[in-house]
């Protein structure tokens, strides 16, 4: 049996890829960094990195200083610093383009189907309502049933104007 640290002979070695590119992982990346870039935090840690810079150049001027006066290597690393977050915001901004861009045409889809249904339900309720216009309503039969009580009665009555009483009286 093999050790477990040893390849196998029966077995083809694995063939050794080129540094391997996952363009989503980086996109990622880039957007933790534009965030990070745009917050407090960043601009105090700056901040305190810089004056600590100065600081320790002015303070020894006397002995032997790694950045004089008009302080290069600060402004190198500015610039460097800013060569690599420029383009890390614009990716990170394209993303946030793309996704605002597939939102607002899911955005767009569902006020689609929301217009349907509404333009459906009008429809429905204006055939509800020619629906019920043609109906009886309950007053409409009152009044009719009413009309029709009055002529019955009126059909009933003895003309000589006196009123027959049932059981005699």
């Amino acid at each position: 049996m093999p050790e477990a640290g040893r390849r196998r002979l029966d077995q083809p070695r694995a063939t050794r890829t080129r540094l391997e590119f996952d363009p989503e992982r980086f996109a990622r990346f880039s957007e933790r960094v534009a965030r990070f870039l745009g917050t407090g935090r960043f601009l105090a840690i700056q901040t305190v990195i810089v004056v600590s810079w100065i600081a320790l150049n002015v303070v020894l001027a006397a002995q032997d200083q790694w950045d004089p006066y008009p302080f290069i290597l600060l402004n190198l690393a500015f610039s460097t610093q800013a060569a690599y977050a420029a383009p890390l915001i614009l990716l990170a901004q394209n993303r946030q383009d793309d996704r605002d861009r597939i939102a607002l045409e899911e955005d767009r889809r569902r006020a689609e189907r929301t217009k349907a249904d509404t333009e459906y339900l009008a429809r429905e309720l204006a055939a509800l309502r020619l629906a019920v216009g043609e109906m009886a309503t309950r007053d409409f039969l009152r009044g009719e049933l009413d009309k029709l009580a009055e002529r019955l009665g009126a059909a009933e009555r003895p003309r000589s104007g006196k009123v027959s009483r049932p059981g005699g009286g």
